[in-house]
């Protein structure tokens, strides 16, 4: 027997889906450069509003992402969201924003009137996803989905899920987050992986190329499923480009009692 998850009611509503995006760099700039062919999809498909979409990061470019991102020299030193979105608003005519700030706690709280529908998290570091994972479990927060993605030098993930918070608590198969699947993805004390070189050959050998649209491809092509059909069978995949396989991650109900059983445990422990 299949099983499926389908779209909360209402989501597609009489209103763009917010969308917010949470780092600009390898991931979060193959989203982002992706999502305008989204929105184009759905309004094609029925759903006049499209997407309106918000992307955060703090970071500036630099000569080594010139080599494996999408910037140029004369980028160098700008914000990398704010040149993402000026480059994708003049070309589609969209409206769509910049926050040139790293993602906190007090993020969603500032857009409480509007929270993000979806967020999706392109950040590299166990503190980062703790951070968002903090966010949009918090009970007051509305956020519907949360989308991570992530990877590193020749394999990588991206898992939908549905955080516990005031929109999903009464929901009734709720999709688990990648926290919840995996929780040492938000453990912070385990340490963290080295952080991007500034050298462009020792960059491309942590990194290989490739990988970061891979994921980012196959992420989009989920999502509209999602939108076009209001249903999915699977809620992320695992990618290795040494063996080039992707392996579906499905939709698995015995999945929340094994979950249900080590938040037990951990209760116990405590």
């Amino acid at each position: 027997m299949r099983i499926e998850h389908s779209l909360p009611p209402g989501f597609l509503g009489r209103r763009p889906i917010r969308v917010l995006v949470v780092g600009a760099g390898g991931t979060g700039s193959a989203i982002l450069m992706g999502l305008p062919y989204l929105d184009q999809a759905m309004r094609v498909w029925g759903h006049p509003y499209g997407l309106q979409v918000l992307i955060m990061d703090a970071d500036t470019v630099s000569e080594t992402n010139c080599v494996r991102q999408p910037f140029s020299t004369s980028d160098i030193g700008q914000n990398k969201a704010t040149v993402l979105v000026n480059r994708i608003n003049m070309f589609w005519g969209t409206k769509w924003s910049a926050e040139p700030s790293f993602f906190n706690e007090r993020t969603l709280r500032q857009s409480h009137d509007d929270p993000p529908d979806l967020l999706i998290g392109c950040v590299d570091t166990r503190t980062a996803r703790k951070v968002i994972d903090q966010a949009v479990t918090r009970p007051m927060y509305r956020t519907t989905y949360w989308l991570d993605i992530g990877n590193n030098a020749a394999s990588g993930q991206y898992i939908l899920g549905q955080p516990l918070n005031s929109r999903n608590r009464r929901a009734a198969a709720r999709l688990p987050t990648v926290s919840e699947l995996y929780p040492e993805i938000v453990d912070a004390a385990a340490g963290e992986d080295p952080l991007p070189s500034c050298s462009a050959i020792e960059a491309l050998d942590r990194q290989e190329p490739f990988i970061n649209q891979t994921l980012a491809s196959s992420a989009l092509a989920m999502l509209a499923r999602l939108f076009r059909y209001g249903k999915l069978n699977h809620h992320g995949a695992f990618f290795n480009a040494e063996t080039g396989r992707m392996s579906a991650l499905p939709i698995d109900p015995q999945m929340w009692t094994k979950i249900r059983r080590r938040n037990r445990r951990l209760r116990v422990a405590a």
